[in-house]
């Protein structure tokens, strides 16, 4: 099976593969790779595929991805790299009258534009003929040298075709400081879209964030051709009353702005524990970040022990204070863990079979352990990756439903309960500087 060479921006590296896998299944391409060959510091990955048309159609949404190129060959030093293409020469045949160009780049290290030159000029033994352009170019050859993260000698150099993009673009047209509204809890628009891919985001699916918020995913998951819908039991952050950029209209003027109103279906205010929902499956895929009280607590509905409904059944102008449109109802804290139970719960009743539940989870760093991620018998874990900050992390979760969930069927994790999960009490951990409660 042909060769060829995935080229991954050199971010968020514990996210790559599982993008990578997302793509695969949402593009329906077979890849086959040795995971052992992968590392978090090279951006480099050898893949086979049945053809360069299917490579490209694999990377064209990826966010973490920034090219792939047809393998033509690859060494230590350039003389390898010449003899490797010289066991080709068919290959070269197909190009000699082609328009074409040379992108030349390092990775761990800059080159003059002298530098670029002379390197190019040492592949003039393939003979080309066609016209060079810059821009339009009928093929387009790569070549990258190697060095590493830390400053040392030469690694590889590596030779191909391009043959296909990712949508790196979309980072920057997504960015949160370019949108009309902006919540404290809104979510960077990379990883808002590394998720979409992870939630196999497309035409005909469904999506559904529980905790909306300022909506981020409702806009990212639409934008990859989702419907999407969205509820929290605060309002405030979704009409836009709330947040950095107040009066704006809320989600809806960056749903907007992107061009996706046609997609994104609805907002509701309510508290996702006591959903409105009708039973059975509804949803492709679950997106969300829950609250865990760093920027925002976690509230559901209910009073604090022992507090009596006096004010809900006064009457304001005559009419009971919990008719009027502006009672907001008591609620109470809801901690991490209770949190993401009750959302595994959620989804594997809610969700439609091989649908997808992508959350973040919060971690204290030194004490996680990965049995600490809760479990569902009827959801199975795909990808666990981490992004780290100090003395917490989160990690993206991501999960598919396998089969029916039984009525009584409940969260069966975490799968070894000998220790509480780092996620417990999170947000009394965190403002204690995760000193042990």
């Amino acid at each position: 099976m042909p060769k060829f060479v995935v080229q991954f921006a050199q971010f968020h590296e514990d996210f790559r593969l599982p993008e990578l896998d997302a793509l695969s299944q949402l593009e329906n391409v077979a890849i086959s790779f040795d995971r052992s060959s992968y590392s978090p510091i090279s951006p480099f990955l050898i893949v086979d595929i049945a053809s360069a048309a299917a490579a490209a159609r694999l990377v064209r949404r990826g966010i973490l991805i920034r090219s792939i190129f047809e393998y033509w060959a690859s060494g230590q030093t350039y003389a390898e790299v010449f003899a490797e293409t010289e066991q080709i020469r068919d290959r070269w045949a197909l190009y000699k009258q082609s328009s074409f160009r040379f992108i030349v780049e390092a990775f761990g290290k800059s080159l003059a534009q002298e530098e670029k030159l002379r390197i190019i000029e040492s592949f003039s033994y393939l003979g080309f003929e066609g016209a060079i352009r810059m821009k339009g170019a009928e093929a387009e050859f790569f070549v990258c040298e190697e060095y590493g993260e830390e400053p040392g000698p030469l690694k590889r150099v590596w030779f191909g075709r391009v043959v296909g993009r990712g949508s790196r673009e979309l980072v920057e047209r997504f960015d949160v400081k370019k949108r009309r509204y902006l919540g404290n809890t809104t979510m960077d628009a990379e990883l808002s879209l590394v998720m979409a891919n992870q939630a196999l985001a497309r035409s005909g699916t469904l999506v559904y964030d529980p905790f909306v918020g300022t909506g981020s995913f409702l806009v990212t998951c639409a934008y990859m051709g989702a419907c999407t819908m969205g509820s929290d039991i605060d309002g405030r952050q979704i009409r836009g009353t709330a947040g950095f950029r107040r009066n704006t209209d809320g989600i809806m003027a960056n749903v907007a702005q992107y061009g996706v109103a046609g997609r994104v279906l609805d907002t509701a205010v309510f508290d996702v524990t006591q959903s409105p929902w009708r039973a059975g499956a509804l949803f492709d895929a679950i997106v969300t970040d829950p609250p865990y009280g760093v920027r925002a607590g976690a509230k559901r509905l209910g009073r604090r022990a022992g507090a009596q409904a006096m004010r809900s059944l006064q009457e304001i102008d005559g009419v009971a204070n919990h008719l009027r449109d502006d009672y907001y109802p008591p609620t109470v804290a809801y901690e991490m863990s209770d949190v993401v139970d009750d959302l595994l719960a959620f989804a594997a009743a809610r969700l439609v079979d091989g649908g997808r539940l992508v959350y973040w989870l919060p971690t204290v760093a030194d004490e996680y352990e990965p049995a600490d991620v809760p479990r569902h018998p009827a959801l199975r874990l795909v990808a666990n990756s981490e992004q780290p900050f100090g003395k917490w992390s989160r990690r993206l979760i991501t999960m598919e439903k396998i089969r029916q969930a039984d009525l009584d069927e409940t969260d069966a994790g975490p799968a070894a309960a000998v220790h509480d999960p780092a996620h417990k009490n999170f947000r009394d951990r965190y403002f204690s500087r995760f000193e042990q409660l």
